[in-house]
Parts: C-alpha cells; sequence; structure tokens
C-alpha cells in the first residue's frame, strides 16, 4: 500500500502546485510554441492526475515511485498529443493515457510469462484502437481492429486475453461520495450462507473474550497455521506454556459457543 506515501520519487505529494484554467492555458499556449519551460511547469501541474491515477493501483503491490515514474510518461505524452481545439479537458484527456502507460507495464512486469508473439498482436490491437479512437466517437470493435491491423480476431481477442492484469477484489467500481462499491460486492459467494456468516460472528465474540496472550495463541496456531514450537518461541514462552494457554483458550470458547 502506498495510498500514505508522502515522496514519491524524491516529489513530496503534499506539496504538489494546483494550476488554475488561466495558468493552463497560458502555459499550453506557450507549449504549442515550444516553450520546453512552460512544458515542464504544466507537468508538474498535473502530478496530482497521475498520483490520483496510480492510487487505483495500490492493491497491486507495486512500487509507488516505479508507477509515478510510468504514469509521467503517460502525462507527457498526453501534453504532446492534446490537441485544444477539441471541446475536452486535458484531464478527461490525459487520464486514459496515464491510465494506458501504467497498465502497459503491469502487463510486461506481470509473473505470468506471455510469448513475444502475443504481446506484439496485443500491443499492435491496442496502438490501432487509440488511433481508430480519434476517428470515431466510440469504441472500435474487434472486427475494426483486425481489418486495420490485418489480423484474424481470434489472435487478438486471445493476445489481449493474455497480457490483461488480473483485478483485485477488492477495485472499487463505482463511488458515491465516501461510500465505495467494490468488485467483492458483486461477487456470490455460495459457500458463505448466512448460517456461516453468523458461525464466523460468535467465533470472534468467542476470541474476543479471550486475554491477549491466549487471542495471539489461538490465532498463530490456527489461523497462521504455526506450530506450538513456533509460537513458544515468537513469544517467549516454553512449549509445554503455549500448550496449557491454547488448551484453556479453547476450552473458554467452547463454553461461550455452548451457552
Amino acid at each position: 500500500m502506498f495510498l500514505n506515501k508522502v515522496e514519491i520519487c524524491g516529489v513530496n505529494t503534499s506539496e504538489l502546485p494546483l494550476l488554475s484554467e488561466e495558468e493552463k492555458n497560458s502555459l499550453f499556449e506557450r507549449i504549442e510554441q515550444g516553450d520546453t519551460d512552460a512544458r515542464d511547469q504544466y507537468i508538474k501541474g498535473n502530478l496530482r492526475l497521475v498520483l490520483s491515477v496510480i492510487q487505483r493501483f495500490s492493491g497491486n503491490h507495486e512500487n509507488a515511485d516505479d508507477l509515478f515514474q510510468v504514469g509521467c510518461i503517460g502525462l507527457m505524452k498526453a501534453i504532446d498529443n492534446f490537441d485544444r481545439t477539441l471541446d475536452v479537458k486535458f484531464s478527461t484527456y490525459a487520464v486514459p493515457m496515464i491510465l494506458g502507460e501504467v497498465r502497459r507495464y503491469l502487463r510486461d512486469n506481470n509473473s505470468i510469462r506471455v510469448s513475444r508473439s502475443l504481446r506484439d498482436t496485443a500491443y499492435k490491437a491496442i496502438y490501432a484502437k487509440e488511433q481508430l479512437l480519434k476517428t470515431m466517437d466510440r469504441d472500435p470493435t474487434i472486427e475494426e481492429i483486425s481489418k486495420e491491423i490485418e489480423l484474424p480476431e481470434e489472435d487478438i481477442i486471445y493476445a489481449l486475453d493474455a497480457i490483461a492484469t488480473p483485478v483485485s477484489l477488492f477495485e472499487p467500481v463505482y463511488q458515491d461520495g465516501n461510500d465505495a462499491l467494490f468488485l467483492m460486492d458483486q461477487v456470490c459467494d455460495k459457500k458463505s450462507k448466512e448460517e456461516t456468516w453468523v458461525e464466523h460472528l460468535a467465533l470472534q465474540d468467542a476470541m474476543n473474550q479471550l486475554t491477549n496472550r491466549e487471542y495471539n495463541i489461538i490465532r498463530k496456531r490456527f489461523y497462521e497455521g504455526k506450530t506450538q514450537t513456533e509460537v513458544a518461541d515468537e513469544i517467549s514462552i516454553s512449549q509445554a506454556q503455549v500448550s496449557r494457554l491454547e488448551k484453556n483458550a479453547l476450552k473458554s470458547i467452547r463454553s461461550y459457543l455452548n451457552e
């Protein structure tokens, strides 16, 4: 997790500048005239956008500095390709560019190895989609992408599926104010029926009646799967003491559940 990380790539995220619309327009006029200083200022003024995008990937356990650098590449590409004559806010145009860059990085660094030919096919399809998006008012179909790069539709679907990044069950799919709806909320768990949840809550209540040491021993023994000897070493008592405390704790839990 890096949602609370203050410094990323040597940048203090709590002090990132904010640009007004007037400043953005003025800087972009200078950028279009080739002013590199204005481009640097515009990049710095939009680093909060990069930060907000990479926070979506906090569950991937990726290095925050790496994702931030990749996101900045996407931001720079967005600046270099943005057309101000279109009636679109820069952030609306930039976010998909930054997302795309981060996702490509995650695909390339995926622990599941994908063949070079599959990756090449997938990247051709992604590039073709981005190009077709510029001339269409909608997402192109697989058939249209297939015609554009002259490859079978089946090959494109297979390649895109192969490089797809697994989605976390805790990925937010909708946000209304402070209430987020996660993918996990939409998954049906046939095993976890109401009775199971009631049993779990009752067991947790029983656990809460234990002393801190008993609770810790039960958690390590039955939740983490450690032996009594391993637990004894961790909490610096003898194995015999662990055994005695464990028996007392289990007796207390059974007694509580049978009340």
